[in-house]
């Protein structure tokens, strides 16, 4: 076939060996064309002969006369179908018989040529029974496990069924009568399969998976406030976490098979989708201020929310300064006041002061703010002297005054705590006066009181006198009698003294 229907033409084609000559040419389209017939051959004849004669003139008219009753004739023409009509005697039985076997059983004929045309399809060997399989769709999410169910359909069906992958066959669990089942545990990859029983193979199945999104592994940045003089820290895989208010916290994370990662705060309606930074990495930050969860939510354009995990983030609060004071008067000098306490933040002191205000006929007057000294910056012991008398109040003024603190809070701005709001008030002429009357009183009064006790004192003192005088030696009653004496006379003394300080005082 290969020399016959090509090798020979192409040297036809390319003129190599012999070939036929035009007047052989020309009788055979002759034959084929009857508007042509000898006409071609003529002019080819009538041509030769004018090559040769020298009278050429008649040889060419006779030429260009022919010539015009050439005209195009068309290729079909050539072919008469009609010829074929004697043919048909031989076509119509197998056509009869084409017909009969369809009305029959088409199988026959169909299956056949769809064999033939589907040539790279795997077909099932014909069984007594049919195999189904009743999953919808054999998709599975990577990792996760897949249940096959199989149904049997026929005239026999067979007592067990088996599952080849990768030329290891596997047992099916009988469910019923016509049911199987096989458990495909954690798929990671796609698995191609086909069932068998008795000889006899299904056609090929393929499990197809869907990628999964996964984290492979996350870092978690804690930038801490500054003020609080606390080093920054990473943390690796850690989702709970307890930080101080304020903190930056910056999440990390490496993903596979993941097209987004988003994290949900319990805060907030909306999720906060993750700024992808390359194809595996995935980037949130947040300053957090309160106790809140969240849930990282990963999802593929197959598996949207494919997975979720959820932690909490516990805020310690920078909690307000705390102040105590104690006030301590001087005995001698009433104006002369001695304050001393202690201050204490959980991060630190920025300030410590002390306020007072003067009141004078019912009108405040301006605030006055001295700061104090503080001996450390998250708890400091302080005192403070202060000296009334230099404020040269008059008669009637209020003077009120506390000491305030300052935390460095550099998140919520700073906190400020208070001692208790402390008192002084100057008599005033109408209080002086009366305060004197008292203090005449209470000096007569003790005066007295010390006079009738000086006289009873010195009676007692002669009786002891007269009794010891009869006596050579003390004993303990008589030692006894003169500390008591002694101790009466002392608080004689204390009792003048007393009324001397009211006289100065007035």
């Amino acid at each position: 076939a290969l020399v016959g229907w090509v090798i020979i033409p192409l040297l036809r084609y390319f003129r190599l060996g012999s070939v036929i000559s035009h007047e052989q040419a020309a009788t055979i389209v002759g034959q084929h064309f009857g508007d042509v017939k000898d006409k071609l051959l003529n002019i080819l004849q009538l041509k030769k002969q004018a090559d040769t004669n020298p009278n050429t003139e008649l040889l060419l008219a006779s030429i260009n006369q022919k010539t015009e009753t050439l005209t195009p004739v068309p290729f079909k023409k050539a072919i008469d179908l009609s010829q074929n009509k004697k043919y048909l005697r031989f076509a119509l039985p197998p056509l009869l018989l084409l017909f009969a076997l369809l009305l029959v059983d088409a199988s026959i004929i169909k299956d056949s040529s769809s064999r033939i045309l589907n040539n790279g399809t795997d077909f099932e060997r014909p069984a007594p029974f049919k195999y189904t399989v009743l999953n919808k769709d054999l998709t599975v999410v990577q990792y996760e496990d897949y249940e096959l169910e199989v149904e049997v359909d026929g005239d026999v069906l067979p007592n067990e069924v088996f599952i080849n992958l990768d030329g290891n066959e596997y047992k099916l669990a009988k469910k019923d009568k016509t049911t199987f089942t096989y458990k495909f545990s954690k798929i990671a990859q796609p698995l191609a399969f086909n069932l068998t029983s008795g000889g006899f193979d299904s056609k090929k199945y393929e499990l197809d998976i869907l990628r999964k999104p996964n984290i492979l592994g996350f870092d978690v940045k804690l930038d801490y406030p500054n003020y609080i003089g606390r080093t920054d820290e990473t943390l690796n895989n850690i989702g709970d976490l307890v930080v101080p208010e304020g903190t930056n916290i910056g999440w990390y994370f490496s993903a596979q098979n993941t097209d987004k990662v988003a994290v949900k705060f319990s805060n907030t309606k909306d999720e906060m989708e993750a700024k992808q930074t390359n194809p595996q990495s995935f980037t949130i930050k947040k300053q957090q201020r309160k106790d809140q969860t969240y849930t990282v939510f990963i999802s593929n354009a197959a598996l949207p929310n494919a997975d979720s995990i959820a932690y909490t983030i516990s805020v310690v609060p920078d909690l307000k300064p705390t102040i105590t004071v104690k006030q301590f008067e001087d005995s001698t000098q009433s104006k002369l006041l001695f304050f001393i306490g202690e201050a204490s933040d959980d991060y630190g002191l920025s300030q410590l002061s002390f306020n007072y205000r003067i009141e004078k006929d019912g009108v405040q007057g301006q605030l006055i703010s001295t700061p104090v000294k503080m001996s450390g910056k998250k708890v400091t012991n302080y005192d403070y002297t202060w000296d009334v008398q230099n404020l040269e109040l008059k008669p009637g003024d209020k003077l009120t005054y506390y000491f305030e603190t300052f935390d460095n809070d550099g998140v919520n701005g700073r906190k400020s705590a208070r001692t208790n709001l402390m008192a002084y008030a100057m008599p005033t002429i109408e209080e002086f006066e009366q305060m004197e009357e008292s203090n005449n009183e209470d000096i007569k009064k003790d005066l007295e009181e010390a006079a009738k006790e000086a006289n009873q004192l010195q009676k007692d003192i002669k009786e002891l006198r007269d009794k010891l005088l009869q006596k050579k030696e003390l004993d303990w009653r008589d030692q006894k009698e003169l500390e008591k004496l002694m101790k009466r006379q002392q608080e004689i003394q204390e009792k003048m003294d007393q009324a001397q300080q009211k006289f100065e005082e007035n």
